[in-house]
């Protein structure tokens, strides 16, 4: 359909099933006629006569004809349709235009013979009224989409069918827009030539380029002198000639790519040919990598990702290090492997110039039920080392067999049941240390373990004290719990493991506080089962029963009162051979009293207004009494705790603040952004007690317990945990976490931890972006006690649109057997990232 518009444009409205070669059909779907025009070759082929009519035959009066390249040659049919041209040349290839307003012009060119009489039939569309374009446009959901052309210029061609269109050309095809100063459309092949600012828009996708072939049903064809964004990759890719093979599918002769925006990209890389597939891989053949304008290297063949997707592929080195004491040259090369949706695998090659190649494998897996990941490394470790560290000594001089095991797995059974896995294992006590600076359980520690696979609870540094591994099955009620764990412990500050504990295994079951069959009172329990074992050592079982009563009311208003009262049976029985003249089964009962006093005193400060609405000032006094009389606990095994003898009294004073904030639309948000405590025990039986040991004071009375947690405002934050001693009027213990943000991302970290006579150290994290692009880190750890520094590390990241560099270094100091404070390493890292790569 065909209409020209008061801008004076040609507008073409096509339902489009198949093939445009149906385009005339679908005119006369929607009441649209056809005029044909019959032409007749005399003898002499001098003249030329015809006659136009509808698809109904009635003839049309006020068709314009004429000869195309012949000057004034214009003639008008009659009220019967016909028409003549007389004196036109002979045997000369000759353009004739019929064309009447309202109807789509047509073009024929023809080369008649002298002596023949020729007979020529073309046919004509008539334009739809006004109203129809709108009709057209709103064809139902299912149906196939129009193509829509504008030109300032249009034209069709009966013997190609194909339709010209000149001047500021928009075709808009299934939801793709064409662009171009001209463009041919050709119904029978289906197949778009376009030239002259040519830009096609594929949802996100752009191609723009000189000349361009398309082939519309497919979107395959040929782009010259140009360029295709791909935008659910970030890749520009530019080339003399690109070919659209598949509907993600390009090749390209001489071209680049990059994930740079603008006409002078940071990176690039360029090749002879160049095949590239969307959500998989790219292909360079002569290729070179940019920076700027500099060559950085060449290489005859060069795979790079262009995916979105999990695709298999090596994958970029993402860090580089060197290490001056321990490690050497560190640089690893991963290989991932996209095995199917629910399982993947990724292969670590890491060479340590220092130590030699060390080989990982990680495989994860993920199904409705199930997530889980497992993941081991093995080094031939050629380091030769001679040292001493607290209780442990190594003299390494042959290869050590290096190794390291870790396995998480989670699955749900039902809501109910869950079995969960966190195995972790090392060949020897001094693989933390050796590989503090980058380790498997370094890089996939988390502390909120959100991501499922990314569950290691543990910082594997130097300073970890011990690894364990634990399978726990646990089984819930509305009320109950039921869990089983079987758990190793490997003690990393000693020589032998034979010594610690093991639970194989552990089954405990519990109860929540509830109704005592749905009297005042309530019941709740606690039970364990274990079987402590070790190598060396007492072992055996161990059952521990622990039910208790309570009996909450409210006195008035003003508090609530609970008493309360249990008892803990315990049994043992010892498997091990050890002669110590102890019984190798017994047990004991202990018996808990007491009482609980609680209340609360609130007030509500109105500030009004949209945001910081009201404060909540809330003050919770609470007041414990327990006591536990003495037990007998003769020949308790040592795996076993000890319950001590206990009258004392606990009193407490919690203080909260917490606002209300109101949105413009009324929603409220609470945020408690104040809680202070303040406790302390008296211990009725040291305070009443009739001698005390020689060289020694009475001291009832307890540490006093301060917690606070202030965060006024989202920037500032601050938390203490201390205990204060009364009797010597200091800090006993003190911890405190400063934290401080502005707008611009700047930000300071101050930890600081003391403990009396044993630590103090400070620990300061200084991050400040000082451009957009550049960004600054300073971190301090200081031992105050010995006054030393443990640890001083800078670094700095540059981020730009499609590349970012990390750099770190850092120094470690330790203190030698003889106590002499030595440098342990020091540590280049460097990291980059190029976007798409």
């Amino acid at each position: 359909m065909i209409m020209q518009d008061k801008q004076t444009k040609w507008t073409i409205f096509a339902e489009r099933p198949v093939k445009l070669s149906k385009l005339l059909a679908c005119f006369a779907m929607v009441l649209v006629f056809f005029a044909s025009a019959a032409i007749v070759f005399g003898d002499e082929i001098t003249s030329c006569q015809g006659v136009v009519h509808d698809r109904q035959g009635n003839p049309l009066a006020g068709v314009f004809v004429e000869m195309k390249d012949e000057p004034y040659t214009l003639i008008v049919t009659g009220p019967d349709g016909a028409f003549l041209l007389v004196d036109l040349p002979v045997e000369k290839p000759l353009s004739i235009s019929i064309h009447k307003e309202g109807y789509f012009p047509v073009f024929e060119t023809f080369s008649p013979q002298a002596g023949e009489k020729n007979v020529k039939v073309m046919v004509l569309s008539v334009l739809p009224p006004e109203p129809l374009e709108t009709e057209i446009a709103a064809i139902g959901a299912g149906q196939p989409q129009p193509v829509h052309i504008e030109a300032d210029t249009l034209s069709y061609e009966q013997d190609t069918d194909t339709y010209h269109a000149e001047g500021e050309v928009i075709i808009r095809y299934a939801g793709n827009i064409l662009t171009s100063d001209s463009t041919a459309l050709n119904s029978k092949t289906d197949e778009a030539f376009a030239q002259g600012q040519v830009v096609l828009k594929s949802k996100q996708d752009v191609m723009s380029g000189s000349r361009m072939k398309m082939h519309m049903p497919s979107q395959t064809g040929v782009l010259e002198e140009g360029q295709v964004f791909i935008a659910e990759t970030h890749f520009y890719i530019k080339g003399d000639r690109i070919e659209k093979r598949g509907e993600a599918t390009y090749h390209v002769v001489n071209g680049q790519a990059t994930t740079c925006d603008g006409d002078a990209p940071d990176w690039r890389l360029t090749g002879k040919t160049m095949n590239v597939t969307v959500d998989g891989y790219g292909t360079i053949t002569d290729g070179k990598f940019y920076t700027g304008k500099a060559p950085v290297f060449y290489t005859p063949f060069f795979l790079f990702p262009a995916k979105t997707e999990r695709q298999s592929g090596f994958l970029f080195p993402h860090r580089m290090s060197f290490s001056s004491e321990k490690l050497g040259w560190d640089v690893g090369i991963p290989f991932y492997w996209a095995i199917s949706k629910d399982t993947d695998a990724t292969f670590y090659q890491r060479y340590m110039s220092e130590r030699g190649f060390q080989e990982g494998a990680e495989f994860r897996y993920a199904t409705e039920s199930t997530t889980g990941v497992l993941y081991g490394d093995f080094l031939n470790d050629s380091k030769k080392i001679t040292e001493t560290s607290g209780n442990l000594s190594r003299n390494w001089q042959s290869n050590q067999q290096r190794w390291s095991f870790y396995w998480t797995q989670e699955t749900r059974f039902d809501p109910t049941l869950n079995f969960r896995a966190d195995v972790a294992k090392v060949s020897d006590n001094w693989y933390f240390k050796d590989f503090s600076s980058y380790n498997y359980f370094l890089d996939n520690y988390s502390l909120d373990q959100v991501q499922p696979f990314k569950r290691i609870a543990f910082v594997g540094d130097e300073s970890l004290p011990s690894l364990t591994s634990t399978l726990r099955l646990v089984k819930s009620w509305q009320l109950f719990n039921l869990t089983a764990l079987v758990q190793d412990t490997k003690d990393l500050t000693v020589a032998s493991n034979d010594g610690t504990l093991q639970k194989y295994p552990e089954v405990t079951f519990t109860g929540a506080k509830a109704p005592l069959f749905g009297s005042p009172v309530n019941y709740e329990i606690a039970s364990t089962y274990d079987y402590f074992y070790r190598g060396v050592g007492q072992k055996g079982q161990y059952l521990d029963i622990n039910p208790t009563l309570s009996l909450p009311f409210n006195v008035g208003d003003y508090f609530q009162l609970t008493p309360f009262g249990g008892v803990q049976a315990t049994l043992w029985r010892r498997d091990d051979t050890i002669e110590d003249g102890l019984a190798k089964r017994g047990d004991r009962e202990v018996y808990r009293a007491g009482a609980s006093m609680t209340s609360e005193i609130h007030r509500v400060f109105n500030i009004g207004g949209v945001g910081l609405n009201r404060i909540r000032h809330g003050i919770l006094p609470a007041v414990t009494y327990s006591y536990v009389p003495n037990a007998l606990q003769d020949g308790l095994p040592n795996y076993a705790a000890a319950v001590g003898e206990q009258n004392a009294v606990t009193y407490a004073l919690t203080n909260t603040l917490t606002a209300k904030y109101l949105d413009k639309a009324g929603n409220a948000t609470y945020i408690e952004f104040l809680r202070f405590l303040l406790s302390q025990t008296y211990d009725i039986k040291a305070g009443a007690a009739d001698t005390i040991p020689p060289g020694t004071e009475r001291r009832p009375f307890s540490n006093i317990a301060l917690e606070l947690d202030f965060k006024p405002l989202p920037f500032l934050s601050f938390s203490a945990r201390n205990q204060y001693n009364t009797y010597i009027t200091n800090w006993s213990q003190a911890n405190y976490d400063l934290g401080v943000t502005d707008w611009r991302g700047d930000s300071a970290t101050v930890t600081y931890r003391y403990t009396q006579n044993s630590l103090e150290e400070i620990n300061l994290l200084l991050a400040a972006p000082v451009t957009k692009s550049l960004g600054l880190t300073f971190n301090i750890k200081q031992d105050l006690l010995n006054e030393r520094n443990i640890e001083r590390a800078f670094g700095f990241t540059y981020v730009r649109q499609c590349w970012n560099v990390i750099f770190n270094y850092k120094t470690r100091n330790v203190l030698d057997t003889n106590g002499v404070d030595r440098t342990d390493d020091k540590t280049y890292e460097f990291k980059i990232a190029i976007v798409g790569l």
